[in-house]
């Protein structure tokens, strides 16, 4: 039973608690999967994110772990990282204060107990796909559907739940992806390995809708993409496609 309840905390209120240690195969995880982001040429600054949730026993929500504020996931190391509750965003490992970020962050892992990664990117491509016009990211392949499970939800400009994550509770159940345009997007994982292939899907399917646009523009072709239909299946089926299950003789 998480004793926070006894009273409210504020974000980023240093309260280290010696029953919540680093757990070096989360700490490497984090780092390992912070770099390959970057490594994609995904990274903007110090901007955008990443929180790994980790069960624990006086927690009901379990625990986070984050990089700080002023510190970017292309340079983030080991001894960078903090711990925080997910209710409150206090510190409870570690002596640096999380990002604005960080409440979008915590406040999804509390609406979604099967979610326990959450990635936030600040993605040029998508950021300068929607200043075009363009209201929705089409789906040009199977392993979009397969992978990302639910269809993405598209936040308008004026709305900011970093800020305000007010408006989060109103849609998270039924997505796996926040578009937020002129912001970036926002990816769901039950692992930081599925976040990161559905961030990596949703950048490859990015940027096949810029290619066809071009090539449409320049052919004078009508593309061709999946319908929701066929969406709608692969949502209810991606598990068995991406993650089949091994079969004992016998069994």
């Amino acid at each position: 039973m998480d004793g926070s309840a006894a009273r409210t905390y504020q974000v980023n209120e240093l309260t280290t608690d010696p029953n919540v240690p680093f757990d070096p195969k989360v700490v490497k995880d984090y780092v390992t999967y912070a770099h390959r982001i970057a490594a994609r040429g995904l990274v903007n600054s110090s901007v955008g994110g990443m929180v790994i949730r980790v069960a624990h026993p006086n927690y009901a929500d379990g625990v986070c772990y984050a990089k700080p504020q002023g510190v970017s996931l292309e340079e983030v190391e080991a001894e960078d990282l903090v711990i925080t509750d997910i209710p409150f965003g206090r510190i409870l490992q570690g002596e640096r204060a999380t990002t604005v970020g960080h409440q979008m962050n915590r406040e999804i892992l509390r609406l979604r107990p099967d979610v326990n990664a959450v990635i936030h990117l600040h993605h040029d491509e998508m950021i300068a796909f929607m200043a075009c016009g363009y209201d929705k990211i089409r789906s040009f392949s199977l392993t979009y559907g397969y992978l990302m499970q639910k269809p993405a939800h598209y936040l308008p400009a004026s709305i900011n739940v970093e800020e305000d994550v007010g408006p989060i509770k109103e849609f998270i159940a039924g997505t796996n992806c926040i578009i937020m345009k002129r912001h970036g997007f926002t990816v769901l994982g039950r692992s930081v390995s599925e976040a990161y292939h559905r961030t990596c899907v949703l950048v490859s399917e990015i940027k096949r809708n810029i290619i066809v646009e071009q090539l449409c523009a320049a052919t004078g072709r009508t593309a061709e993409d999946v319908t929701d239909e066929e969406m709608a299946y692969m949502a209810t089926h991606g598990d068995a496609v991406m993650y089949p299950k091994l079969v004992k003789k016998g069994g």
